[in-house]
């Protein structure tokens, strides 16, 4: 999806209202409403930092607002602790597409790590059970302002810090079998010191079982991270946004691209990018000095995404009118 003037409302001065948009990179974990982490956190006598909504809301986005990546990391601990119960699982599911679709999204994909879910002794099948549940009771009961209805497609991740990718990797296969609404398969996690290539087996049979593949790669060694998940059948990356470091005078008159930001563009490999993430964990250094107009204009596949709605303070719709804010390189 390109920031284009068609997108834009002149007279309103933002997004227009009635665009059906798409989200390719969206954590469930991510996207709680802070209501709702109250409430699951008092059936289950989990403490949080307030129970007030509006200040627990700011809290979760202390970290990005100081681009502290550990702060960022850390409030994960709040909303994964809240979602180790099918109940929270499933209505966590089923408010993520009814927010998507009041923000107009007609078209998304939610990932998740089932592993994560299991401190309170779910099974693998029963979360994702619970979230595909979840998802489908969204989707039935969901509709955009323009009155749209929403598809959302999960994709499963496995942890690269963990040995249980493969494990993941079956799981994700056998449910993609009797349910089409497993769309791929991810490498999610810390990424420095933890290359696709440990999970290469994983990563083989996603692809002996046709099941589409996409792996984060956005910190340290970042070059080298592109290349290992495109080397081990990446077709899309999470983010991928220091790919622009192989691309010589990115905003100048002439800009040259190395071999890797050639492959990737050549062959149309997708960036699932989130422009205000990217300014909050510090790889870029501002929305102004974003890579992706350079990159959309040079003619990378780059997508717009939140990656973490609750974490960056974001929507859908307010990571596209991101693009039209003066001096910004889409411009």
């Amino acid at each position: 999806m390109s920031w284009d003037e068609t997108l834009f409302d002149r007279r309103a001065g933002g997004l227009r209202s009635d665009l059906p948009t798409a989200v390719l990179h969206d954590h469930l974990d991510g996207g709680l409403r802070p209501a709702t982490i109250i409430e699951l956190a008092d059936a289950i006598g989990h403490r949080l930092p307030s129970t007030d909504d509006h200040e627990l809301a700011r809290w979760f986005v202390r970290g990005a607002e100081q681009r502290d990546l550990v702060a960022y990391l850390d409030t994960f601990q709040q909303t994964t602790a809240v979602l180790q119960t099918a109940e929270g699982l499933r209505r966590v599911a089923r408010e993520a597409v009814l927010d998507l679709a009041a923000d107009g999204v007609v078209y998304a994909e939610v990932r998740y790590a089932p592993e994560e879910h299991q401190e309170r002794g779910l099974r693998l099948d029963e979360i994702m059970r619970a979230v595909q549940d979840g998802l489908a009771e969204g989707m039935a009961e969901a509709r955009t302002p323009g009155g749209f209805p929403i598809v959302v497609n999960t994709i499963i991740c496995a942890l690269r810090t963990e040995r249980r990718s493969l494990e993941i990797a079956e799981r994700a296969a056998r449910w993609r079998r009797r349910d089409p609404r497993i769309a791929g398969f991810d490498l999610a996690g810390a990424e420095t010191g933890w290359p696709a290539s440990l999970h290469a087996a994983a990563l083989g049979l996603v692809r002996a079982e046709l099941l589409r593949l996409t792996v984060h790669a956005s910190e340290e060694p970042d070059l080298l991270l592109i290349s290992d998940a495109l080397e081990h059948g990446a077709e899309r990356i999470g983010h991928g946004v220091r790919l622009a470091r192989d691309i010589t005078d990115l905003e100048g008159p002439a800009p040259r691209l190395g071999r890797l930001a050639s492959y990737v563009r050549d062959r149309q490999i997708c960036l699932e990018m989130a422009p205000t993430c990217h300014v909050q964990i510090g790889a870029v250094d501002s929305l102004e000095r974003h890579p992706i107009g350079p990159m959309l204009r040079l003619g990378f596949n780059v997508t717009v995404n939140t990656d973490n709605r609750l974490m960056s303070g974001v929507k859908v719709s307010s990571e596209m009118a991101a693009g039209r804010q003066p001096g910004h390189p889409a411009e």
